[in-house]
């Protein structure tokens, strides 16, 4: 049977100490599979940053287990001993805004993170020129942020988050700034590379006209989550 990508048991999170306590996740249950993408919706308040923010190590979780591709990352404390590393080369990052480099051209924005990982700069950029293709944006490779429309910022910054070969993506509200045309575009980009490249993508995301297209969702409430079925539109 195939290991899932991401696997979530009773995971906690406590801000505060005492009465000034907040408990933000109360006991999330998460399983993601290699190629799927699946929605996480939920009011404000709900829980959803935190969850994104400990599943990319970007905040120590209070209990509970966190596995990566079966590997155990967290129970009860970080099992492993370099979380930049963990963050750098496991897990991709998609946001709102696409936080690209503006002194860069695009192919160096895509191949950064890959050369800082130590990989051969020549092999780092054919690599993210493969991407670049993939996501139909090879023709501004040379190209400066500045000249960029946002849709093409986007695709730039999906394709970043690929270029280290990461099991795992986490994409919050990344299709926000984006009217419903280019946000279906970015959506059926993101189903493409799970299916390509075999990663595990977690969506965060208000955008009604995106949540059809979902096949899995889970609704995160008072911190908790809740597997729901999606509707899994065609694209």
């Amino acid at each position: 049977m195939e290991t899932p990508a991401i696997k979530l048991t009773g995971l906690k999170k406590r801000y505060g100490t005492g009465d000034a306590a907040v408990d933000a996740l109360k006991g999330v249950d998460m399983t993601v599979w290699p190629g799927e993408v699946v929605g996480l919706i939920g009011p404000s308040g709900s829980g959803k940053s935190t969850l994104l923010k400990c599943l990319g190590a970007v905040i120590e979780p209070t209990a509970g287990r966190m596995e990566l591709a079966g590997e155990v990352i967290y129970d009860d404390a970080w099992r492993i001993p370099d979380l930049r590393a963990l963050r750098r080369d496991r897990i991709g990052f998609v946001f709102q805004a696409p936080y690209l480099i503006p002194f860069l051209d695009v192919t160096d924005n895509v191949a950064l993170l890959p050369m800082l990982a130590g990989r051969d700069n020549a092999a780092a950029r054919k690599h993210a020129l493969e991407l670049l293709t993939a996501l139909d944006v090879r023709h501004r490779a040379g190209a400066q942020v500045s000249q960029l429309s946002g849709g093409e910022q986007q695709r730039v910054a999906i394709a970043r988050s690929l270029a280290n070969h990461a099991p795992v993506i986490l994409a919050d509200e990344p299709t926000a700034p984006l009217d419903s045309e280019r946000a279906l575009t970015v959506v059926r980009i993101l189903n493409d590379m799970a299916r390509q490249y075999r990663t595990a993508i977690i969506v965060v995301t208000h955008d009604e006209k995106i949540i059809p297209t979902f096949r899995r969702i889970y609704q995160i409430r008072d911190g908790r989550t809740h597997e729901v079925a999606g509707e899994g539109r065609a694209l």
